[in-house]
């Protein structure tokens, strides 16, 4: 088992930056067997990938390339998302994931292991 602990959200006005962070326990942790990735969901909608991580690559959703970026600190077992220029259209509830597998997947069912959401509200 992996439990994963997101902390970082908040409030912050229209073009305001917050950082995230995903911090990682449990079962041994492989640096280079795991991918992690950023969902949010916002209220009405579907879960959708925002970034993600491997050991290999990154990814940035279109909808956010250019504004956040993904990292890894393996040494403290946490991945963090910056989100810079922040948009209302931002706000939703932010998830940690992590799945057992050296690539990333970009369906919330390919994910076995989940935190427990962390609020991001961007006032225009």
């Amino acid at each position: 088992q992996v439990q994963l602990v997101e902390s970082g959200g908040g409030l912050v006005q229209a073009g305001g930056s917050l950082r995230l962070s995903c911090a990682a326990s449990g079962r041994t942790w492989s640096r280079n067997y795991m991918a992690m990735a950023w969902f949010r969901q916002a209220p009405g909608k579907q879960r959708e990938l925002v970034a993600g991580i491997t050991s290999f690559n990154t990814y940035n959703s279109d909808s956010v390339k250019g504004r956040f970026t993904i990292s890894r600190d393996n040494a403290k077992n946490t991945v963090y998302l910056q989100m810079n220029s922040l948009k209302p259209e931002d706000t939703a509830v932010y998830y940690c994931a992590a799945r057992e597998m050296p690539v990333l997947g970009r369906a919330p069912n390919e994910y076995a292991y989940w935190g427990q959401g962390t609020q991001v509200t961007v006032s225009s």
